[in-house]
């Protein structure tokens, strides 16, 4: 008939799409033809729910299978308790919606008893799964939470190590300038400066540069130190 002819060709696309990597067209591709989920075929319902589940995609579908299942023509056709079996399983269970499971297999008539205590099992072993791997991740993230405040501890601490010796060190340095004469202390740097500089202090031309090295140091110590503990200069 027509119908399975457009539902073969149906599937060939959803597989050629998926092929090409283009698996986020298959839903609105197929509704172009079906337009509302309840008239999908069971096959078609069936690869959209496994491909988008393939893809770590289930909430997809869960529109598009809740309309399919609660539809009152669908509960009618042979492949309905195995297409819940499946919604079940791959889009409802994976997104942790238990209470929503639990309704639609208790509001589904069409199951016996049997079928139904199946299912709720089914569902209640998810849970149960869900809950331990909530814990499980929880606990992970206690341990992680405390190995980072620990290793941020222990490198504070050598942060805070090294801050206190880098200014001991910093104080003993600067005590230990104060201690040095001025007059050691501006021949040497004149020396250094002769060096770098490469002047020859017999020369005329290097008598200007002398002179302003010598107005420079005279500035710095006026800088520096107070006229109350200012040592005398000699020149």
């Amino acid at each position: 008939s027509s119908a399975e002819v457009k539902c073969s060709l149906c599937v060939v696309g959803i597989q050629a799409l998926a092929e090409m990597n283009r698996w986020r067209e298959v839903l609105s591709w197929v509704l172009q033809y079906y337009h509302v989920p309840e008239h999908l075929p069971p096959k078609v319902l069936e690869l959209c729910v496994l491909l988008y589940s393939k893809v770590s995609e289930p909430q997809v579908m869960l529109e598009v299978g809740s309309s399919w299942l609660r539809d009152q023509a669908n509960k009618s056709l042979p492949e309905y308790s195995s297409l819940l079996e499946l919604y079940l399983l791959h889009v409802l269970l994976p997104l942790g919606r238990f209470e929503e499971a639990e309704e639609l297999v208790r509001g589904c008539d069409v199951l016996d008893s049997e079928q139904q205590q199946a299912f709720l099992g089914t569902v209640c072993e998810s849970r149960c799964q869900w809950a331990q791997q909530e814990e499980t991740h929880s606990a992970a993230e206690k341990q992680q939470d405390a190995a980072t405040e620990t290793a941020l501890g222990a490198l504070s601490q050598k942060l805070l190590t090294m801050l206190t010796l880098l200014r001991r060190a910093l104080r003993s340095m600067s005590s230990h300038f104060y201690l040095l004469p001025y007059k050691k202390m501006l021949l040497a740097t004149f020396l250094l400066y002769l060096v770098v500089v490469r002047l020859d202090p017999a020369s005329p031309t290097s008598l200007p540069f002398i002179y302003k090295l010598v107005q420079l140091f005279r500035q710095a110590w006026a800088a520096v130190f107070s006229p109350v503990h200012r040592p005398p200069i000699q020149d």
